[in-house]
């Protein structure tokens, strides 16, 4: 089939079995350590600090790590990130079943978990040419690991609000622990060359200056970068706030949390599905620029939306968006990119999504607490909408004079 086409390369296959396993148990975490949160501490604010701590590393660290990712093993980089992420959940478990937990120590292990993912999504992203050697099905999968990420993002959190409802959260967080096997395993059954890369001697703080000149020559990269960036700070940390919008526009528990969740990894999956279906050729600037404008759209909605069927909706709408948006940004740098430069390049874009987003989470969450959830939506949409369409003057301007 052509929509699973990258699926004849052995290793990716492996790599795909093994993170759609693992990713299950991370939303069901997710959706674990947010509903925590909130019903211990019954505050927006909080709950967008502790997202703040398990992705600040990436704002912080990500460019020192595209550099060192670029200069080392990257299969081996990701058994261990991978053994580490293990560790993280086990203890979360562990916390909770002993009933020793507080907000401190779950920020805490959500700070180790940020640190650590850190390292792992850039090895993750910048090996997938060497899982997929025919770059024409480069694309595709980089839109199946999408289709994997958010069809776990629609099930994981089904399951894990039904686990949390019944036995609560340390059955999510030993979930999540018992899926890294799947992870190991695939990573150790993979075939894959040790050849050393092939750089310059030089340090990171160079290979990290080295880095941003390549960026700040190729705006046609550097300007996606920047729409992701605003989008992460502005738009995105939307989905920090659907315990809120669960509680608070419909006055529901975690399952309806967990709803709200399944309703984005649709839309997400949706997302996910046709751009795997993206055949070659594809100008994917204009689809991120017609996505960003769906993603305003849909948070515009949903502030308005007291029904909860059309809520859910305007959440597909909304998650379908940010989905087309974010994988076209991620495919058109990892195509584009100089190899020599695509950890940096990569890291640059991780920075921008999961780096940026954690400050957008302490600001929006500041927000909800001040304006309301229906404000702070209505202004999500509105500055999504300008970003998506300042997007189209930069093509018009630069692009289309060409």
């Amino acid at each position: 089939m052509y929509i699973l086409r990258a699926f004849k390369h052995r290793n990716y296959k492996l790599h795909f079995i093994g993170q759609a396993i693992s990713l299950m148990g991370t939303w069901m975490q997710r959706i674990a350590v947010s509903w925590l949160v909130y019903r211990l501490t019954e505050s927006a604010f909080v709950l967008g600090l502790v997202s703040f701590l398990s992705l600040v590393p990436s704002l912080v660290l990500s460019p020192f790590i595209g550099s060192f990712v670029d200069r080392h093993n990257k299969y081996r980089i990701l058994l261990i990130t991978q053994s580490g992420l293990m560790f993280q959940a086990g203890a979360l478990a562990l916390l909770v079943f002993l009933g020793n937990y507080s907000v401190f120590w779950i920020g805490a292990l959500s700070l180790l978990q940020g640190i650590i993912n850190t390292f792992d999504v850039t090895a993750r992203q910048s090996l997938m040419v060497e899982l997929v050697p025919d770059r024409a099905d480069l694309p595709n999968a980089i839109a199946l690991n999408s289709s994997a990420f958010n069809a776990a993002r629609m099930v994981g959190p089904a399951i894990g609000g039904i686990l949390l409802s019944t036995y609560g959260e340390a059955v999510c967080f030993t979930a999540n622990f018992v899926s890294f096997i799947a992870v190991l395993g695939t990573l150790l059954a993979m075939k894959l060359s040790f050849s050393t890369p092939v750089v310059k001697q030089e340090s990171t703080w160079q290979g990290l200056k080295e880095g941003f000149s390549y960026l700040r020559h190729s705006p046609h990269l550097s300007s996606l970068i920047l729409l992701l960036g605003g989008s992460s700070l502005l738009v995105i940390p939307y989905t920090t706030l659907l315990p809120v919008i669960a509680r608070e526009m419909f006055s529901g528990d975690a399952t309806t949390f967990s709803w709200f969740e399944s309703a984005a990894g649709l839309g997400a999956m949706i997302g996910a599905v046709y751009m795997a279906l993206t055949k070659a050729g594809t100008n994917l600037r204009f689809r991120v620029m017609k996505a960003a404008g769906l993603f305003a759209f849909g948070i515009l909605m949903l502030s308005f939306a007291s029904w909860l069927p059309l809520a859910l909706l305007c959440t597909v709408l909304a998650s379908m968006g940010m989905m087309v948006q974010n994988s076209s940004i991620n495919t058109y740098i990892q195509t584009h990119a100089m190899p020599a430069y695509r950890a940096r390049a990569i890291s640059y874009y991780i920075m921008a999504f999961q780096g940026i987003f954690p400050l957008g989470s302490l600001l929006i969450g500041a927000l909800a607490n001040v304006w309301g959830i229906h404000y702070t939506l209505i202004f999500q949409g509105i500055a999504g909408a300008l970003i998506a369409l300042g997007f189209v003057g930069y093509i018009r301007i630069h692009i289309l004079k060409r």
